[in-house]
């Protein structure tokens, strides 16, 4: 694989979460939506997203750091599609509210509270606010980080498939020894 393929893939990756973080800011500050604890979860998880590739993209680096830079922006995603899901599943149930956590502020367990609040959803998680074409916010997130995901995947995989093709060093490649 080319350096140039990669950094392309790393451009066309961050172009992609660029324009989803621009959708989100738009929805918030243009049509007035308030996003929900999940809601900022994923948006964090595709902001680390968009600076690791904006990173890899400037850095340009070689076969390894392709393979870091790559599998870091899967953790980001996987993230994000984790929290989408999440949020999915929560709106497609009835929702029961949740123990309230205030009382447990001064206890030493207030942040596994807090995480275990976010993670349930709150109400305003479990409310369908917006859809386009039948579908939710969080289903149409959920569909971008798979989408996102599948291309960070190629790139994995085709980077991996040329380090066994054509090694680093020049050595006789895995491949060839393997059907030696």
């Amino acid at each position: 694989m080319s350096l140039a393929s990669s950094r392309f893939l790393f451009l066309m990756a961050s172009i992609a979460a660029a324009l989803a973080l621009g959708i989100a800011t738009y929805l918030e500050y243009s049509v007035g939506l308030t996003p929900c604890s999940l809601c900022v979860l994923q948006r964090l998880c595709l902001m680390l997203f968009l600076a690791n590739n904006l990173v890899a993209c400037v850095h340009g680096p070689g076969q390894r750091g392709s393979l870091l830079y790559g599998m870091t922006g899967l953790v980001f995603v996987a993230g994000g599609m984790t929290l989408a899901w999440r949020q999915v599943l929560i709106q497609s149930r009835s929702f029961e509210p949740l123990p309230d956590c205030i009382a447990q502020l001064k206890q030493a367990d207030s942040w596994w509270c807090a995480l275990h609040r976010v993670l349930d959803g709150a109400v305003d998680c479990a409310n369908i606010t917006w859809t386009l074409f039948d579908l939710s916010i969080p289903e149409w997130s959920l569909l971008f980080f798979l989408a996102v995901s599948s291309a960070m995947t190629y790139l994995l995989l085709r980077l991996v498939w040329s380090a066994l093709v054509r090694p680093l060093r020049g050595d006789t490649s895995q491949l060839v020894r393997a059907l030696d």
